[in-house]
């Protein structure tokens, strides 16, 4: 039996979503009402029963974020809003807090969120355990161990496959909440990591200076999709909640094209997990969105280099080779010759010049980086896809028979008498025509005399009476997945039996006990005795050191004075290496 793939797209709100779905989106992602992780990305109920009405349409899915931590006064006020969310159609919430599970809630299925920190087999069978209908992987890891996950459980392991990278582990990341007290762990992260720093050691030797070490490239794995599938990933996931609908269009659209292609390859082996054919009026290209530059980050290795953008976290855009490739209104940057990331708006090419809206210097050599192309955004500014569902119909003195792709039937009877026409009728004209429905013809069969009449205008009410009662039907019969059942017995995977990431409320603290937890520490948005300095605020398997050419393990630097840190005028950090995990530690200092 093939395996059902599912094509993720974010959403910052409905006119997005639906844009993602006609673009080729098996399900999308987005905000609820509130306890989203992203605060500038909340959507009303209203807002989202219009994306569940029109995504179900294409057996499409949707899930709402809910992956904050809560606070204890909080948690009656998420309850009733998960209540809501179900009675509206919503498929799945997508959670970091367990205390959602010991609330009363509805039988609404539940994702483990990527700030789960969901990185091994042990992690993953327990959350299956638990209860998740599907579990979102943390972006830093290889292939095999992506294998080792997905041959551990039987639910769907989802995977992210392009968007911006965080450079801590999700959900493991305090600086923001340290340095600034906006918790990224409650949708309010204020991105230290994309700041500046010197780099020094603890001789006060300055080894970079004003650069962005913590800043990575932009996840690219448009390459490694069929790899993904043969090691069993089931969703592929677009990041980019708060990323324009131009960006969702795009990226969405290049995905969507490279799954079908892999799923045309092996018909037996894979199906989309959604229903209706995309069709988009333009070319997709990745590097035409905003990016940093692109990089597989750790699938193919544990020892990648050149992940980390430290040039800029800006975007990088497409690479220019030819000047006359650009037209007034674009957008360009390039490194000046401080090696400082400039850009200008083009007014104008004269000869083997490029004008600009303002006076600039560009160093000869140097790479033009088109990172606003004014005559794609007009394309993408404009409806850019349609979707349609094949329809199958039958017309006989019966009456006129509808089933599509989706499996649902209908049948509309009409009382007519078959009469003699004056001239061969064309029956398929008239019931080819589906306007704006979602549907378009895949096949029809007449079965009547062939002389038989039937006024247009009833072919034509017969027709719409079809496509209402099909959609009616699909409704209807519309597949909801529910919560699976927990098991109150499965044991946390933790030798020590201890936990300590974003425990902010009672009923979280109950669901880790009952899973025999015996130390449970506090999340630090709740923790009144916690204080700044010497704390470990990102768990990283990006290493600068290693970024740089000197590993410690590789190629050791013994100039190097430890510990190293990062620092700029407001900020300061230390720097851990623990090179047996190959981790990095980043510790806040005051």
């Amino acid at each position: 039996m093939s395996r059902k793939i599912e094509l993720l797209s974010p959403a910052a709100n409905a006119q997005t979503a639906i844009e993602a779905i006609l673009h080729g989106a098996d399900a999308v992602y987005i905000g609820g009402p509130s306890h989203g992780a992203r605060k500038n990305a909340a959507n009303s109920l209203d807002e989202i029963r219009r994306i569940v009405d029109f995504a179900h349409i294409f057996r499409a899915k949707v899930y709402v974020t809910v992956n904050t931590i809560i606070y204890p006064h909080e948690l009656k006020n998420v309850e009733r809003m998960i209540q809501d969310l179900y009675k509206i159609g919503v498929d799945a919430l997508i959670v970091q807090d367990m205390g959602i599970l010991r609330m009363d809630i509805p039988p609404i299925a539940l994702h483990a969120s990527t700030q789960c920190d969901n990185r091994t087999p042990e992690k993953a069978r327990f959350l299956e355990s638990v209860g998740f209908s599907q579990i979102v992987l943390a972006r830093e890891l290889t292939i095999p161990e992506i294998r080792d996950i997905c041959e551990s459980v039987t639910i769907p392991v989802e995977t992210f496959v392009h968007g911006a990278l965080c450079v801590s582990y999700s959900g493991r990341c305090h600086a923001s909440f340290s340095c600034t007290g906006r918790s990224a762990n409650r949708g309010e992260c204020a991105q230290i990591c994309r700041l500046p720093y010197d780099l020094t050691d603890s001789s006060n030797r300055l080894i970079k200076k004003g650069k962005h070490l913590l800043s990575l490239k932009d996840f690219n794995a448009s390459h490694k999709v069929e790899q993904l599938l043969e090691a069993g990933v089931s969703s592929f996931k677009i990041e980019g909640r708060l990323k324009e609908v131009d960006y969702v269009k795009n990226i969405t659209a290049e995905y969507n094209r490279i799954l079908n292609r892999v799923i045309e390859k092996h018909p037996d082996l894979y199906q989309r997990s959604s229903i209706g054919r995309s069709i988009v009026s333009f070319e997709p290209q990745t590097d035409k969105s905003f990016n940093r530059g692109f990089t597989t980050y750790f699938l193919d290795s544990r020892h990648p280099q050149n992940i980390s953008q430290p040039a800029t976290p800006k975007s990088m855009g497409e690479i220019i080779s030819d000047i006359h490739q650009l037209h007034n209104g674009d957008g360009i940057s390039f490194f000046d010759s401080d090696g400082n990331y400039s850009g200008v708006m083009v007014n104008g090419i004269r000869g083997n010049e490029i004008k600009g809206n303002k006076p600039f210097k560009l160093p000869k050599g140097s790479k033009i980086h088109r990172t606003f192309d004014i005559e794609w955004q007009k394309k993408l500014s404009q409806p850019s896809a349609a979707r349609h569902i094949r329809l199958n119909l039958k017309l006989s003195e019966n009456g006129l028979t509808g089933c599509d792709e989706r499996g649902v039937e209908g049948k509309i009877a009409m009382d007519f008498s078959v009469e003699k026409a004056l001239k061969p009728m064309n029956f398929h004209r008239i019931l080819s025509k589906l306007g704006n429905t979602s549907f378009s013809l895949n096949n029809l069969e007449i079965d009547l005399p062939e002389e038989a009449f039937i006024p247009a205008s009833q072919l034509s009410e017969a027709k719409r009476k079809i496509i209402e009662l099909l959609e009616k039907t699909n409704r209807a019969s519309y597949p909801f997945e529910y919560r699976r059942t927990e098991n109150h017995n499965s044991k946390y995977p933790s030798k020590e039996l201890t936990y300590a990431d974003n425990v902010a409320n009672e009923l979280a603290k109950q669901f880790y006990v009952e899973h025999g937890v015996k130390k449970i520490s506090p999340a630090l948005e709740v923790d009144k005795s916690s204080k700044r300095g010497d704390r470990v605020v990102m768990t990283s398997r990006h290493c600068i050191l290693r970024e740089m050419g000197k590993c410690r393990k590789l190629n050791p630097d013994t100039s190097l004075k430890y510990p190293l840190f990062l620092h700029n005028d407001k900020l300061k950090f230390q720097l851990d290496f623990d090179c047996e995990r190959c981790e990095m530690k980043v510790l806040d200092q005051i």
